[in-house]
């Protein structure tokens, strides 16, 4: 007989559930440790916690959300439920008379948990020893990539939420107001008045700290250019390390900032190939005049097989890019060596100097990549527990169902689903950094 676990009730002013009795029975047939027949419990338990390990460091994202365990009997869906605050009672109570009293306003949010895993096979000849060290091994690099793979799906639902500003473009300390991503620019850097701002939007909506400070989730970029920064310096001279977060880099104005290389960028999409190896910047051959041109000559060689892939992209829908600023709508992609490969647009280009920078859409028009930094109260937004959905170490010796003992296998899986509650509690700044104009999505 299986036994059904009661939440105690718990407060959600602490951030980290709801304050609802939940009936759970957390997958009644799956266990969250490794899952082998032929390993002993001592193991399981050993290469489990190994996986969470070096999982739970990469869930930065994760650190700050309100957890939602699964109620029993849900099925795939969650609900994720949260309250408007009660309005002032300004009216005197009147002697011996009752007052009406209030309601609480809940709203609720339901969602569907998606399965995320991955897995490591193994030769019998890799495993030419002993099983031990090539599980070791994989389980070390599948928990990194479990924590990267569980941070992210929480990532691009915080960063797409809608209370966002961006940077303003400051040139000889005079500051221009941005309000288009494209016209975010080399000059829109992350600062100490920026983040002033952020942080007085939060409360001004009455967002509530967590641990007494906003935590903001910034790239390495970032704070490199901010370091330099006489305010930050001179903050950072008064911190107590005692009272910041584990890991934190620093505090400023209310809030506390923690690094990640994870922190979201989006760079100008890629002309050819993808992350990691794509093109999504190239320059100018053949300036344009003030008749201009729809032939734009890149300095740079074009592919037969880079050629082939955009024409493919462009016979799937529209692709714009930007030449030296300018908005423009690709017709065809020419390969060719540097000076000779073209790309052919729908209008004529006017007025761009050689070598100016040609770059995908979706960024800042002069090339810069956009750093998403985000600011955080608490129950902006709630996400499932890793360790309660069902993480697993998943580990297939050698010989399982394999009469020859040929194949073994590593791996993960989990449950995981996030969604953006209260969009006035978290603030995304959208800016650039020194590295803008290399750094590429991520």
């Amino acid at each position: 007989m299986k036994t059904q676990m009661i939440l105690p009730m718990i407060d959600i002013e602490a951030g980290f559930a709801p304050s609802l009795r939940l009936n759970l029975r957390l997958f009644d047939d799956v266990l969250n440790k490794s899952t082998n027949p032929e390993l002993s419990d001592g193991m399981k338990t050993y290469y489990h916690q190994r996986l969470l390990d070096f999982a739970e460091p990469e869930l930065l994202y994760d650190r700050y959300a309100a957890s939602y365990p699964i109620p029993s009997g849900s099925g795939k869906t969650i609900e994720f439920r949260y309250f408007d605050p009660l309005p002032k009672a300004l009216t005197p109570i009147v002697e011996g008379v009752v007052p009406i009293g209030s309601k609480l306003s809940m709203h609720s949010l339901t969602a569907s948990i998606q399965q995320y895993g991955d897995f490591v096979p193994y030769t019998d000849l890799v495993s030419a020893t002993l099983m031990d060290p090539v599980v070791e091994r994989a389980t070390v690099e599948l928990g990194s990539q479990a924590g990267r793979t569980l941070d992210t799906i929480s990532r691009e639902v915080v960063c797409g939420g809608t209370n966002k500003m961006f940077a303003p473009q400051v040139v000889s300390d005079v500051e221009t107001e941005v309000l288009l991503r494209a016209n975010v620019n080399a000059n829109c850097l992350f600062t100490p008045s920026v983040i002033r701002k952020a942080v007085n939007i939060l409360k001004r909506n009455n967002a509530k700290k967590i641990n007494a400070l906003y935590p903001c989730i910034i790239h390495p970029d970032t704070i490199a250019d901010m370091m330099g920064n006489k305010e930050w310096l001179e903050a950072q001279k008064y911190v107590n390390p005692d009272k910041i977060y584990n890991g934190s880099i620093g505090k400023l104005y209310d809030a506390g900032f923690m690094e990640s290389t994870e922190a979201k960028i989006i760079g100008p999409e890629y002309f050819f190939g993808s992350a990691g190896n794509g093109v999504c910047r190239m320059s100018l051959k053949t300036a344009l005049d003030a008749t201009g041109s729809t032939s734009i000559f890149t300095n740079e060689a074009i592919t037969v097989a880079q050629a082939a892939e955009l024409t493919a992209k462009i016979a799937a829908g529209t692709v714009k890019m930007y030449v030296g600023g300018n908005e423009a709508t690709l017709v065809s992609v020419t390969a060719g060596d540097p000076g000779t490969a073209k790309f052919v647009v729908t209008a004529a280009v006017k007025s761009v100097a050689a070598n100016a920078m040609i770059c995908g859409y979706g960024a800042g028009r002069d090339g810069s990549a956009i750093y998403c930094t985000v600011f955080l109260a608490m129950n902006a937004y709630g996400t499932t527990e890793v360790s309660n959905m069902g993480l697993q170490h998943v580990v297939k010796p050698l010989g399982y169902k394999d009469a020859l003992n040929l194949v073994g296998s590593v791996g993960w899986k989990a449950t995981k689903v996030t969604e953006r509650l209260i969009e006035a509690y978290m603030v995304r700044v959208e800016h650039t950094t020194s590295m803008g104009l290399v750094a590429e999505s991520n």
